[in-house]
């Protein structure tokens, strides 16, 4: 199938490359020259595990990047729409998906033939139908499930993980305003046989995704609600707590063997300094939004969000236990990204661990394996950021764990046990490794 993707970040551009290696042809479409032509350079211009390899396989030959938007939905059966949807004020910022929505049916008025447009961006229930749709009839003079089909395909990718979890999907969702563009869509997925698809509305595959992210952060928030509690009670420690939570037999199954199934989602019930990113902050405060706007506050998401806003500052309350007085002391950060295995800082708790050290006059130096340049303008010169591990603790009195790269695991041996205070945001060193030790749940 001929497709056409508008938008080339970490969604549009795993999409693109993905179905390029599954054997589609693919022309990807971007407002940014450089970073079209970086794409067809076969550079990736995101950091992702396994986009490179499958980018020298596909450009060139299924897949090329473009500026011509034009062109592209031309000589395309489906295109999809893969902009962002940043949340500002109190709601999306829907501006990117009307502009392309607007542009591509002014092409459409000029071309021959049935033509799919799909929302992939994530957007709040009812915006395929209500804002692009219009935006299509009024830009092409012709009318949607007739002269054109329009549908929403919401995407599941982790960053970091986001080839994998597109080569080998736990679901598809088909949303389509008729028979005719789940067909289209249905097509676009068919070599992914075997893969469970959901066929529904638009309206309720904007919703699926939503749903889906926010039933993740809550987990995450209700996990880091506990721990705080074991922190206040005291003498609880919330790892041993979810160690216990984790081997209910309706969480995590006991397989024939008698071994567990130890499901991802367990990694969601697990305490720490907060979730951050493009997504879940994000799309949170947008279905909460979104709810009132509808008559109905979610106190629930409510208080998710509220829980991970005050998170990251629980890492500075418990290094002041040992050093009440921060100014002048010097204080290493490990972890720039919000997670692991991508270079994305976006809501990363990260921003707020620093904010709160500056303000307290700390010396802050900060390490990543690849964030960092991504880090650096949020602060400049006020924070050092040092690409070697080794140099970054050098001097440090203290060192506060973000993020849970593999290489800060063997931080005793680097460290030893005396040389600084170490709070660990994640939990993943052994407390009785260092003498000065604190971690969030503790």
């Amino acid at each position: 199938m001929r497709i056409s993707v508008v938008g080339t970040g970490y969604v549009g551009l795993v999409s693109g490359v993905c179905l390029a290696a599954k054997g589609h042809d693919v022309t990807c479409v971007d407002l940014s020259q450089e970073r079209v032509d970086q794409i067809n350079a076969t550079v990736p211009p995101i950091h992702e595990d396994g986009l490179p390899e499958l980018m020298a396989e596909v450009v060139g030959r299924r897949l090329r990047a473009t500026t011509d938007l034009r062109a592209a939905v031309l000589d395309t059966e489906l295109s999809l729409v893969a902009v962002g949807t940043p949340y500002v004020g109190d709601q999306i910022d829907l501006r990117f998906v009307r502009a392309v929505a607007t542009q591509i049916g002014e092409v459409l008025r000029d071309k021959a033939g049935y033509h799919v447009v799909v929302v992939k961006s994530t957007v709040v229930p009812g915006t395929t139908e209500e804002v692009v749709l219009p935006l299509l009839e009024e830009a092409s003079g012709k009318r949607a499930g007739t002269d054109f089909g329009v549908g929403m395909n919401p995407e599941f990718l982790r960053e970091g993980a986001a080839v994998r979890d597109f080569m080998e999907p736990d679901r598809i969702v088909l949303g389509g305003i008729d028979e005719r563009t789940v067909a289209a869509l249905a097509e676009v997925y068919a070599p992914f046989a075997g893969t469970e698809q959901v066929a529904t509305t638009p309206r309720t595959a904007e919703m699926i995704k939503y749903t889906a992210n926010s039933l993740l952060a809550t987990l995450i928030s209700f996990s880091n609600e506990i721990a705080n509690l074991c922190s206040a009670v005291g003498g609880i420690d919330v790892v041993e707590v979810m160690r216990g939570v984790h081997l209910d037999h309706r969480l995590n199954p006991i397989l024939a063997d008698g071994s567990r199934a130890n499901p991802v989602a367990l990694t969601y019930l697990e305490a720490g300094c907060g979730f951050g990113g493009s997504c879940f902050p994000k799309d949170v405060k947008a279905l909460i939004a979104h709810g009132r706007s509808h008559g109905y506050p979610p106190a629930l998401l409510d208080a998710a969000i509220a829980v991970n806003e005050d998170q990251p500052g629980r890492m500075v309350e418990l290094l002041r236990r040992h050093l009440p007085e921060l100014d002048g002391r010097a204080v290493t950060v490990l972890g720039a990204a919000f997670k692991p295995n991508t270079d994305d800082v976006r809501e990363s708790p990260a921003l707020r661990v620093v904010e709160d050290l500056l303000a307290a006059g700390a010396v802050v130096t900060i390490h990543d394996p690849i964030a960092l340049e991504n880090f650096r303008p949020s602060f400049g010169d006020k924070i050092v950021c040092e690409p070697d591990l080794d140099a970054a603790l050098a001097g440090a009195e203290a060192v506060l764990l973000v993020t849970s790269w593999p290489e800060y695991r063997d931080l005793p041996s680097r460290l030893g046990p005396d040389r600084a205070v170490v709070v660990d945001g994640r939990r993943i060193f052994d407390p009785s490794a260092f003498t000065r030790y604190e971690g969030i749940g503790r």
